[in-house]
């Protein structure tokens, strides 16, 4: 992904603000105290690029909800946050933000569910790559903001440049504000002890899937009481990561549940459909799954477990952990305290053969449900929580003193710190921006060197603008994708028998339901993606 340098507000912009809007304040700073921002008078703006009162009503107090992804904190801070940054929203637009979990246990199926309800939901974290927000549009689950945004977040309208914006359309209709200035790396690996792997002779950065297996059998054998990797069976990402390490595939935006069917053949031909699971590269995966599980790298009822498996990485109970850069960038800070020495390292799927294609701006991002009662005020918040450095830090940080300190420009523990009582987080994922953030000081010091790596070998996402419409197979996608979630949990992590056997009888069922049908269509929307593209040059 390409680094994008931190902005500050333009005097032309703020110029421009005060013209069309009336009035626009600074941003509040974390030296000012809510009383002394109580002073502002009611003619005036009420937040970082929010209209002033006299342009917008908001005597009506109103709660504002905001579905995120995750577990709900338990140690009590995250109410402690909320109280103060409930005070600035209630200040600031006369309103509360009141945040829904969709917990991790079964997130895909609650979170779709959730829209598919009618529910009506205020802000709602989305994603076109993991969390099927072109699906949901089809399915008319969010709210238009071409009209909405310029009124009721003007900072955030002018910030997300018009070639971004294009990004998050469906029918020419912005569907959600996509976190695209926040610099990220969210391609998936495997997050192992350095320290373990030299023990086991492993000397070089592993970078193949056999060496990660000999890796695992080194635990197997020399760590009692360790599970090699203690997976819950609900992941599909080791069969994403499989391919994205065995081909140059890039995975399409298009939907079919635990794991991706439908790939572009290559970078190069990025317009070809193209299934991995109809060649030799999910029979040699299948086949090492089922070798791995058979050697017991993980639990005999992982399709059935449900812990965590992070939390046992963290306690010295398990030697690995699969998620993506970000992930492990904050838990090599983590083991280096929890688990000392253990020189955590990263195998991204991609550095076998340096496939890497860099992060979608709507990776993460931000819509308005439907049937939201409030999506003026909505909007109001989100602009508070994007724009204003206050409100910005409390929703990602917490509260100084307590969960932070900065001490020259950077962010750090404060002395007595306790992870288990002191920790916080909301999982904001929808609208982080690098202007904003503090840098943490205790960042790995191999961070810049891991991101230029990256930077070595990346290519541009080509499907930002690619909304695939599934209206003419929606029988065919739902069979398919039913088949997935039915099928492919066995085969992934070795529980279906024969492997080959397992595999045909799914390329079977899949051709049954319609598969063939619904790649035809996948490849006629690329071609005319493809000629739309190419005319635009």
């Amino acid at each position: 992904m390409i680094k994008r340098k931190k902005k500050t507000l333009g005097v032309a912009l703020a110029a421009t603000l005060a013209v069309s809007l009336t009035a626009c304040t600074t941003p509040s700073s974390t030296g000012t105290s809510s009383t002394d921002k109580a002073t502002t008078t009611a003619a005036a703006t009420t937040a970082v690029g929010t209209p002033s009162s006299n342009k917008i009503d908001t005597s009506e107090f109103q709660t504002i909800s905001y579905v995120m992804l995750g577990d709900k904190p338990k140690n009590g801070q995250f109410e402690k946050v909320m109280e103060k940054l409930n005070a600035i929203l209630k200040q600031k637009v006369n309103a509360k933000l009141e945040i829904k979990w969709v917990e991790w246990a079964d997130w895909q199926t609650k979170y779709n569910l959730l829209l598919a309800s009618g529910e009506p939901v205020d802000l709602i974290t989305v994603a076109t790559d993991w969390l099927d927000t072109w699906q949901n549009a089809q399915k008319g689950a969010f709210q238009s903001l071409d009209k909405l945004l310029p009124i009721y977040a003007p900072l955030t309208w002018k910030e997300v440049p018009p070639e971004n914006w294009a990004e998050t359309k469906y029918k020419n209709q912005i569907m959600l504000i996509p976190e695209d200035h926040y610099t990220q790396w969210v391609n998936h690996g495997f997050l192992y002890r350095g320290d373990w792997a030299k023990e086991f002779g492993i000397t070089a950065p592993i970078k193949d899937w056999e060496t990660l297996g000999k890796y695992f059998q080194g635990v197997k054998d020399k760590k009692p009481g360790v599970m090699p990797w203690d997976p819950n069976g609900t992941s599909g990402d080791i069969a994403g990561g499989y391919i994205n390490s065995h081909t140059d595939a890039i995975e399409l935006p298009v939907s079919t549940g635990m794991f991706g069917l439908i790939y572009g053949k290559s970078y190069d031909a990025k317009y070809t459909a193209y299934s991995p699971v109809f060649d030799d590269t999910f029979v040699n995966f299948a086949k090492q799954m089922k070798e791995w599980g058979d050697k017991g790298f993980w639990r005999e009822d992982v399709l059935n477990y449900k812990g965590d498996n992070r939390s046992e990485l963290e306690a010295g109970k398990s030697a690995v952990d699969q998620h993506h850069t970000q992930t492990f960038l904050g838990e090599r800070t983590k083991m280096d305290k929890l688990q000392p020495g253990s020189d955590l390292q990263f195998f991204p799927f991609s550095s076998t053969r340096n496939n890497l294609v860099s992060m979608s701006i709507t990776h993460g991002g931000t819509s308005i449900g439907a049937k939201s009662k409030h999506p003026e005020r909505a909007l109001m918040v989100y602009e508070l929580i994007r724009q204003d450095p206050e409100v910005y830090r409390l929703m990602n940080y917490g509260l100084e003193g307590v969960q932070y300190v900065v001490k020259d420009g950077k962010r750090y523990r404060p002395d007595g710190y306790d992870v288990q009582r002191d920790d916080f987080y909301t999982d904001f994922w929808g609208g982080r921006v690098d202007k904003n953030e503090i840098p943490d000081g205790n960042d790995w010091v191999g961070k810049g060197d891991l991101y230029a790596s990256y930077d070595k070998i990346k290519k541009a996402y080509p499907y930002g603008r690619f909304v695939f419409d599934k209206s003419p197979v929606t029988n065919e996608l739902t069979a398919v994708t039913q088949i997935v979630g039915q099928m492919g949990p066995a085969i992934l992590y070795g529980k279906a028998g024969d492997p080959v056997k397992a595999v045909n009888d799914f390329r079977a069922k899949l051709k049954a339901a319609g598969f063939d049908k619904l790649q035809a269509e996948v490849q006629k929307q690329l071609d005319a993606f493809k000629t739309t593209i190419e005319s635009s040059k």
